[in-house]
């Protein structure tokens, strides 16, 4: 790893969709090649059509795995596939096979330190599961390679970060998903990975209940009184800054003028919807709880416009500058 600045590790994503466009354009950023040493992993050829498609320089200084040489950025050729048989918007096995092999050595590397943090462009998970990896995502895969039981999804931008207690799943299902230690596990692995991000300095947490008005005494529901308060109460105890369970309704107001670090959220829409409206082109979506850094694009493969030019890097852009600031706070902590 570099002596000064963080080395991040950044995944190509399915090549068929928009991973390998937004690369090339996040890596022409001065902010970006300013902070940090960037390493793609990824395919040459693909990065290459990608360039010289948008007409943008490729300046990769490749090395043979596993030395990294650095010009503007660093590239690990996970694959070798041929360019003309990887359709825009038409993914394929042999592209899932190199989307997950990215990913892998990405997270080898990581875990032996040679790079600070991962940053993953997206992905296609049918693909990933036609490629021979049964996973649900990114989440679950990298949950595996690390060996850690726990993790949770935090979504975040500049002014509100929000981070989820159950994911994706039928809403009707949340609660019966929900128990006071799923919700205690999220206020404390949100705690612990905070505390590093900002760091040393405890965090302030807030709950969100899951019904209105936070049950409403227990007229709206019993969730709030029987199953979030007492995780509440447990995190209160062992010296976590957290308060709830709160009604949703105004939280999100006080948490995006800066009174809350993060708000823990019951349901995937009650986080992304207030997320998104605030931070639709520039939020990150991060995996507290590994023993690595991991920080990746909050959007999708986006086949129907792969291949156009008009793909925006400013998500990608964001989720690197957050590893580069989750990166000096961990070595601050």
């Amino acid at each position: 790893m570099s002596d000064k600045l963080p080395v991040i590790g950044i995944t190509m994503g399915d090549p068929s969709g928009i991973g390998p466009e937004i690369i090339m354009k996040a890596l022409q950023e001065k902010n970006v090649i300013s902070i940090c040493r960037p390493v793609v992993f990824g395919d040459k050829g693909i990065l290459e059509r990608e360039a010289a498609r948008l007409g943008l320089p490729c300046f990769f200084d490749a090395a043979a795995p596993p030395e990294i040489a650095f010009g503007a950025a660093g590239l690990i050729q996970i694959s070798c596939l041929n360019p003309s048989e990887i359709s825009y918007g038409k993914p394929s096995v042999a592209g899932g096979k190199a989307m997950a092999g990215s990913i892998i050595e990405a997270v080898a590397m990581a875990k032996a330190a040679k790079i600070d943090a991962i940053v993953t462009a997206p992905i296609n998970k049918m693909v990933l599961h036609d490629a021979g990896y049964k996973y649900p995502g990114h989440t679950e895969m990298l949950a595996e390679l690390t060996g850690t039981k726990d993790v949770v999804m935090m979504l975040a931008g500049e002014t509100l970060r929000v981070v989820l207690a159950t994911i994706h799943c039928a809403y009707v299902d949340v609660p019966q998903l929900l128990t006071t230690e799923k919700i205690f596990k999220t206020i404390t692995i949100t705690h612990e990975s905070l505390k590093k991000v900002l760091g040393g300095k405890n965090p302030r947490l807030a709950v969100a209940g899951l019904n209105p008005h936070a049950g409403e005494g227990g007229l709206f529901g019993e969730e709030e009184k029987n199953v979030i308060a007492p995780a509440v109460a447990e995190a209160c105890r062992l010296g976590i800054d957290v308060v709830g369970p709160m009604s949703a309704d105004t939280l999100f107001y006080y948490a995006a003028r800066g009174r809350y670090d993060a708000v823990v959220c019951m349901y995937h829409d009650q986080g992304l919807i207030p997320l998104k409206l605030l931070h639709f082109d520039t939020g990150v979506n991060v995996t507290l709880g590994l023993p690595i850094i991991r920080t990746s694009v909050d959007h999708g493969t986006a086949y129907d416009i792969a291949g156009k030019g008009i793909a925006s890097p400013a998500s990608l852009v964001s989720a690197i500058k957050m590893a580069v600031q989750m990166s000096r706070g961990r070595a601050g902590a």
